[in-house]
């Protein structure tokens, strides 16, 4: 398979693609052929040096994937090889959004919505996933309260306001 890899701390020109071998599914695990993954600030950050989760170079980044099942690992029963599904596996620990394949553990993938279409459901897990913790998990979130948003039409903010209005909050955003 064909991966973005990432050789050395700097800018986009640390970034190659190179060939890679195609990944094999554990027990418990999908693998996923991917049509689209999200880039985030993360991804920037981690290529830079400034935010070290996976190590030293080589590794491929990125974490927001969506794509269809291609192999089951043992004991998956959840999906079927064909399945449109989309995540963010294995946050922070590894990234591989940026190739043709990846794994996925079950847990950490969900099917597609087949109203969305793969690049949009690739911008949703880690964007949604934080508004959802500052708002519900940190935030305490209940019905009836009012919310202030502050970039309500950015990555994260767009999220938010639509969590928020889907709880039954008041929504201010900025």
């Amino acid at each position: 398979m064909r991966a973005v890899i990432r050789t050395s701390v700097g800018g986009p020109e640390v970034l190659f693609v190179a060939e890679q071998p195609d990944p094999a599914p554990r027990p418990g695990e999908v693998l996923v052929r991917i049509k689209a993954a999200g880039i985030n600030p993360v991804d920037g950050a981690v290529r830079g040096g400034f935010y070290p989760l996976l190590g030293e170079p080589p590794f491929t980044l990125g974490w927001d994937i969506s794509g269809t099942i291609a192999a089951l690992g043992a004991g998956v029963t959840e999906f079927k090889v064909g399945d449109d599904v989309f995540g963010m596996p294995q946050f922070p620990k590894k990234a591989g959004a940026y190739a043709e394949l990846a794994t996925a553990p079950v847990g950490e993938i969900a099917a597609k919505p087949a109203a969305i279409d793969h690049a949009h459901a690739a911008a949703l897990p880690l964007a949604g996933l934080t508004a959802w913790q500052g708002l519900v998990r940190h935030g305490g979130l209940q019905t009836g309260q009012r919310v202030l948003i502050h970039a309500g039409a950015g990555g994260v903010g767009h999220l938010a306001v639509q969590i928020a209005k889907a709880r039954g909050a008041y929504v201010i955003s900025t």
